[in-house]
């Protein structure tokens, strides 16, 4: 299972240069370099970016709790966790990332800030090395970049709290923005395959004009 952690950079750089084949803030690939973070934040977080990510919307329907733990997978510069770190202050923020150069930023970029319930992490390939459980597990821009997804998912839960939840945005396939739409994954299947993987849908939000945006549950037994 092989993937490049930090994908909500790399789709949001997709639209912004048409040629970047898929690969940024993701999950899998090493078609690209991402080493120099200091430039590719310049467009990663582009406050352009905010008109069709909507992140404050995002976050407010996530309803999280003020001493939640969140595992940001595929962090990048930190577009989400940054903003998620602001909005848990007696919690955590794991802001999981393959790239080296990209960790080291995000770490700078939280001592900076002062957020210190925000906590890089250096992922390995099909591993986030979460160091404990978490509440929400959300994906942006990721999901179609993991290799083997149920076995990946099943593994997952592992690091999820007994009502923890997994938080999946991704590009629809009749977006004007994003990656190729050989490279997408349908709704439908992402829904399939989460349910293969052990997970119940629990929300669907229809409010971001390029993505869709699924926020599944272990089933209670």
């Amino acid at each position: 299972m092989k993937f490049t952690l930090g994908n909500h950079l790399l789709l949001y750089l997709l639209a912004v240069i048409p040629v970047v084949a898929c690969a940024a803030q993701s999950h899998h690939t090493g078609h690209h370099s991402f080493s120099d973070a200091e430039q590719w934040a310049k467009k990663f977080d582009d406050p352009k970016r905010d008109v069709w990510q909507k992140p404050r919307e995002v976050i407010q329907a996530l309803k999280l709790k003020p001493d939640a733990v969140i595992a940001d997978i595929g962090a990048g510069t930190g577009y989400f966790a940054m903003r998620f770190a602001h909005m848990v202050p007696n919690g955590r923020v794991f802001g999981i990332d393959t790239e080296p150069d990209m960790v080291k930023y995000l770490d700078e970029r939280a001592k900076r800030e002062k957020l210190n319930n925000l906590i890089a992490i250096a992922a390995e390939p099909g591993n986030p090395r979460l160091p404990e459980k978490a509440d929400l597990i959300i994906l942006v821009d990721v999901y179609h970049h993991i290799d083997k997804r149920e076995v990946y998912f099943r593994q997952l839960q592992q690091s999820l709290k007994p009502e923890g939840r997994v938080a999946v945005i991704d590009f629809r396939m009749d977006s004007p923005e994003g990656p190729p739409p050989a490279a997408r994954i349908a709704p439908d299947r992402v829904k399939k395959e989460m349910q293969s993987a052990g997970y119940a849908l629990l929300q669907e939000h229809a409010f971001l004009p390029n993505q869709y945006f699924l926020i599944f549950q272990m089933p209670t037994r």
